[in-house]
Formats: C-alpha cells, sequence, structure tokens
C-alpha cells in the first residue's frame, strides 16, 4: 500500500490551465534539482541517501540496538531540529513498537527540565545518543556537558565507551574531537545532508534502532517513494502535485498551510514537517508560514477561527488508513447522551467521519485543502511519507525560487546569542 493525494476540494479553486501552465515551472525544478545544478546542490545527498544506504548498516545498527537493550534501561537522544524531531516523531509514530523507553535532551535550554531528567534516571543504566553535526550548537552542547558529566560520576572510562555514541561529522568539528579523544562509538553524518533532511541518515537511524524500530522497513518505505517519486509527471507524481498545489495557493494569497491530524501519533510527524517546510522555504521575504492543528482537540480551541476567520489559509490533512487497533462502542440501554446510533461502530469510524464533515465545513467556508492519507502505522509508510515530504519541499523551494537546503537566518539569533554570552 503507498500514500495518496486527494486534491478533490481544490477543483473550485485551481483551474485546469492553471494546472497545465504550473508544469514548466515544476519540470525546471525537477531539472534544477535531479540534475543538482539548483541552488544548494551540495546539499541534496538526502535525494538517492534510501537506495544509496547499505543494507549492512541497517543490520549492524540493529544488532547494536539488540544490545544496547540488554545493558540499558533507557536511551538518552540529544539533539535539537532535525536531529531531534525525525528521532521523536518517528517514535512517537511507531510508540507501539519502541522497546525501551527513550528521553530527549538538548532541544532546549530549561535547567528544570533538565534537573527532573538526570533525576529521572539517576538510578537507571543509561545509553547516551549525542547528535551534531558540529558540536557547537548551544542547547545540544551545554546539555551534553552536564550529561557526560553525570554519566562521569555513573561509570568508569571503559563502560563510558560502550554508553556514549556520537553522530557527527566524519573528520572534524568539536564532537568528533571529543569522541576520539575519549573513545566513543561514532556514527558519520554526511556532508552533503541537511540536519532537516537527517532523519534517514545515522542521524535519526541510531536512536531509532536502540529504541527498537524497524529501520529496515522504515528504509525500505523510503526506497519506495524514491522510485515512485523519481520522474517529472505531473499526472502521476503526487508529491510534485502537492508542491505545484502549494505554490498555486500561495500566487491566490494563501500565505499559511495549516497541516491537521486526527491521529495522535501524527503530532510529532506535523512538527518535523513544520521544521523541514519552515526553514526551507521561509527566506527572501517568501516562504509559507506552516501550523498545525490536532484534531479534534483543536477544533474545540481553533475550529472558530478556521470555520470563519481571515481566509488567508490552506489546509492540509493528513490521515491514516488503517490505524490498527479497534475499539467497538458499547450500546447503553439508558442512551442518556443519544449515541446508541454508533453503538457497534469502531471508534475510528467516527473519527473518519468527524474528518469528512471538518473538511466539508471548512470548504464551505472557503478554505481551500489537500488531504494525504498513510496506509498503517508501519515504518513502511512513515518512510515513504518522509521522503514524499523531502521531495515536495524541495521542488517547492526552487519554485518560489530559493535555495531550500540552507537557513542563513538561523544564524542571527545564534551570533546575538554568542554575543551576550562572551562567545566569540
Amino acid at each position: 500500500m503507498e500514500i495518496r493525494l486527494d486534491t478533490s476540494y481544490l477543483e473550485n479553486i485551481i483551474s485546469d490551465s492553471e494546472w497545465k501552465k504550473v508544469v514548466l515551472k515544476v519540470e525546471k525544478a525537477h531539472n534544477d534539482l535531479t540534475q543538482r545544478c539548483g541552488a544548494g546542490k551540495e546539499f541534496t545527498g538526502w535525494l538517492d541517501l534510501p537506495s544509496k544506504t547499505k543494507d549492512t548498516l541497517l543490520k549492524e545498527l540493529t544488532a547494536l540496538g539488540q544490545q544496547v537493550r540488554k545493558e540499558s534501561d533507557c536511551i538518552l537522544s540529544l539533539g535539537i531540529g532535525g536531529s531531534y524531531l525525525g528521532v521523536r516523531a518517528t517514535l512517537e509514530f511507531l510508540i507501539c513498537d519502541q522497546k525501551i523507553p527513550v528521553y530527549y535532551a538538548g532541544n532546549n535550554l530549561s535547567a528544570g527540565y533538565l534537573s527532573y531528567l538526570l533525576n529521572t534516571v539517576k538510578n537507571k543504566k543509561v545509553t547516551v545518543v549525542v547528535i551534531s553535526k558540529s558540536g557547537t550548537t548551544t542547547e545540544t552542547a551545554l546539555a551534553f556537558r552536564i550529561i557526560k558529566a553525570f554519566m562521569e560520576k555513573k561509570y568508569n572510562k571503559k563502560e563510558l565507551q560502550k554508553r556514549i555514541i556520537c553522530i557527527t561529522d566524519a573528520t572534524k568539528g568539536a564532537l568528533r574531537k571529543i569522541a576520539d579523544k575519549n573513545g566513543y562509538r561514532t556514527f558519520p553524518i554526511s556532508d552533503d545532508v541537511g540536519g532537516r533532511f537527517s532523519v534517514l541518515c545515522p542521524a535519526g537511524l541510531v536512536s531509532l534502532a536502540l529504541a527498537g524500530v524497524d529501520v529496515r522497513g522504515l528504509m525500505d518505505g523510503a526506497r519506495y517513494s524514491e522510485k515512485r517519486f523519481s520522474k517529472m509527471n505531473l499526472n502521476e507524481n503526487i508529491a510534485y502535485q502537492y508542491a505545484a498545489a502549494r505554490y498555486m495557493l500561495s500566487q491566490k494569497g494563501k500565505k499559511i498551510e495549516v497541516m491537521s491530524s486526527f491521529y495522535q501519533r501524527l503530532m510529532y510527524v506535523t512538527e518535523w514537517w513544520k521544521q523541514l517546510f519552515g526553514e526551507s522555504e521561509g527566506k527572501q521575504g517568501k516562504g509559507l508560514f506552516p501550523a498545525s492543528l490536532n484534531l479534534t482537540a483543536d477544533l474545540h480551541s481553533m475550529g472558530q477561527l478556521m470555520q470563519e476567520g481571515e481566509r488567508n489559509i490552506f489546509e492540509t490533512f493528513l490521515m491514516v488508513e488503517n490505524p490498527g487497533s479497534k475499539i467497538l462502542i458499547p450500546s447503553d440501554k439508558e442512551n442518556l447522551d443519544n449515541f446508541n446510533c454508533v453503538a457497534g461502530q469502531d471508534l475510528d469510524y467516527v473519527n473518519k467521519q468527524a474528518y469528512k464533515a471538518t473538511a466539508a465545513a471548512h470548504h464551505e467556508g472557503g478554505i481551500p485543502s489537500m488531504t494525504i492519507t498513510i496506509p498503517d502505522y508501519q515504518a513502511h509508510s512513515l518512510g515513504q511519507l518522509y521522503y514524499f515530504f523531502e521531495k515536495a519541499v524541495a521542488i517547492s523551494g526552487y519554485m518560489q525560487e530559493v535555495n531550500p537546503f540552507d537557513q542563513p537566518g538561523v544564524e542571527a539569533y545564534k551570533k546575538k546569542m554568542f554575543e551576550l554570552l562572551g562567545r566569540y
């Protein structure tokens, strides 16, 4: 089974002539990307990463995970941005497959949170995975300083070499120096894969394998999408359809995209999506603002604005065809809530009716929408989805004539913070 895209609610918004007209722009973006001649071409290693990743690496990581879980009670995964969101999004999505608790650090500067975390794991057997290409990202570097000191009090040097794993640059950087000096196990991050595109490289795969995730299934799903979305055919390539629709909607004044999901396990996938699209497109005064809603809960908080607020938004629904678990709604003799009408139905049936009702109501309220549907909660489906979004954002960025692979604006706050800290 494969992911699907439904654009039927765009039929009265984007005309057939507009779809035909945009083909040339999509084709140019496709050529710039696949021929690696566009802006940021040096960071397109993710493009064929799934097919180039060797099965021997996946086997090695799976075996390492089995060994670590025998010797550990929990994993600490240290990273921020793409080094954090990809791991967490995957584990939240595949939560039923997680075989050991994973805690996160290095993604904020909260003393209260880190203190609570260290107190939580102080009597546990801990393995640490620190993910940083440079080793100098403030949040992750300081968290690693603190956690490294914490680990040094618990374990001798030989034990630390088994319990600290560094995912970093192959040859240079502060974290590489620390790892080499102390003999920590390392896995490399390729120079041509940026952080927000890194979930399918060791930056994501190591922590996932340690947690017990089917990394082979995840990669096979990405390989499937790599092949499926490789051709310039707007009628068949749904990643390109999604990118083109976003571009045409932005030209009509729809400057905010709201990713709405009716499934709790997709919440961090939408957080990952927000970074991928926000950091890739938001430059030179361009780019859509990516936002997300967790439905049906947010229908009781943001539903009013979505239905009747300013019409500068469009919506992309993210759905799951077969969520797996079934919970049947019981009949009630008194029926005081008047819901015997759905007695005997699976709760997901009601959830999908809520989606249909929401999509129809928002359409009538003037919100254009699309729906992406993934088959199930399997690693293969998530691998498909990750690559779908990566391919789509690259095409979308090129259509907007920006470099989708750099992030110069992120450096602005870092520079000012370093000045305030006296770090030059």
